[in-house]
C-alpha cells in the first residue's frame, strides 16, 4: 500500500483541449500520463489535486473519469478552476454507479484516513481571482468554510492537507488559509495549479513550521509523487 499524489491532469479525451498546444513538457503528455500512473498498485490511494478533465459536465467528462477509473486502487478528488463538470457529491456518486467507475470519492467538506492520518482539503483560493474580480468575497469565504469542515472533521489526527491553488506564492500568502493551516496544526500541505515557467514562483519546504509541496503533473513529469508507504 502507498498513498500517491498529482494534480493537473487536464484530461482531454471528452473536450478537445489538449495540451500538446503549449509544448514544452506538455507535448505527448497523455502518452506520458499513462506510463507515469503506472506505478501505483491496486492496493494504493492517490490523492487528485483538481484540474482534472477539460470537460464541461459530467457526460462529456465519461472518457476522462474511464481514464481515471483505470488507475489501481482507491482516487480521492479535489476541485480545482477548471473542473466545470463539477456538480454535486450526489449527482457524481450516481454518475460513477451508472456508468461503473469504482474507487472514486470527493474531497469536499470532509477528510480520508489514510496509514493513521486525515488527507484534509479543498479547492483554495489565488491571487488571480482578486486580480481579476471573477469572484467574490462570497465564494472566497465559502472555500475557507470547507477547507474548516475539513480539517475540523478528521479531530485530532494527524492533517495531511492538499489544495488545488496554491496558499502562498513569491510574492503572494493568502493569510486566512495559512492561520486556519497554523491553527488546526498541519505540518505539511500539498498543492498544484502553477505549470511552466509559473513553477519557478512556487515556494517548497518548510516555511514557517509547515512544508509545502507543488504537485503539478508537469513539475512531476507526469508520474505521481509517493507520499506515504
Amino acid at each position: 500500500m502507498a498513498l500517491y499524489a498529482i494534480g493537473d491532469l487536464h484530461l482531454c479525451l471528452g473536450a478537445p483541449k489538449p495540451m500538446d498546444v503549449f509544448g514544452g513538457a506538455w507535448v505527448g503528455y497523455m502518452e506520458k500520463l499513462r506510463a507515469g500512473l503506472g506505478c501505483i498498485a491496486p492496493g494504493d490511494t492517490t490523492v487528485l489535486l483538481g484540474d482534472l478533465s477539460w470537460a464541461l459536465d459530467l457526460c462529456s467528462a465519461r472518457e476522462d473519469f474511464a481514464f481515471l477509473n483505470a488507475i489501481p486502487g482507491r482516487k480521492i478528488l479535489l476541485k480545482g478552476n477548471h473542473d466545470y463538470w463539477w456538480s454535486t457529491a450526489a449527482k457524481f456518486r450516481a454518475f460513477c454507479e451508472s456508468n461503473g467507475f469504482t474507487d472514486m470519492e470527493l474531497l469536499h467538506n470532509n477528510h480520508f484516513v489514510y496509514g493513521g492520518f486525515a488527507l484534509c482539503g479543498t479547492r483554495g483560493w489565488f491571487y488571480e481571482e482578486e486580480k481579476s474580480g471573477e469572484h467574490d468575497g462570497k465564494v472566497f469565504r465559502r472555500e475557507l468554510l470547507r477547507l474548516e469542515a475539513s480539517l475540523r472533521s478528521a479531530g485530532q489526527l494527524p492533517k495531511l492537507v492538499f489544495l488545488h491553488y496554491p496558499p502562498r506564492y513569491r510574492g503572494y500568502r493568502c493569510t486566512e488559509i495559512l492561520e486556519l493551516l497554523h491553527a488546526y496544526g498541519v505540518r505539511t500541505c500539498y498543492y498544484g495549479h502553477l505549470h511552466g515557467g509559473s513553477i519557478r514562483m512556487a515556494e517548497e519546504g518548510m516555511l514557517d513550521g509547515i512544508e509545502y509541496h507543488l504537485l503539478s503533473a508537469d513539475k512531476l513529469n507526469f508520474r505521481p509523487v509517493k507520499i506515504l508507504d
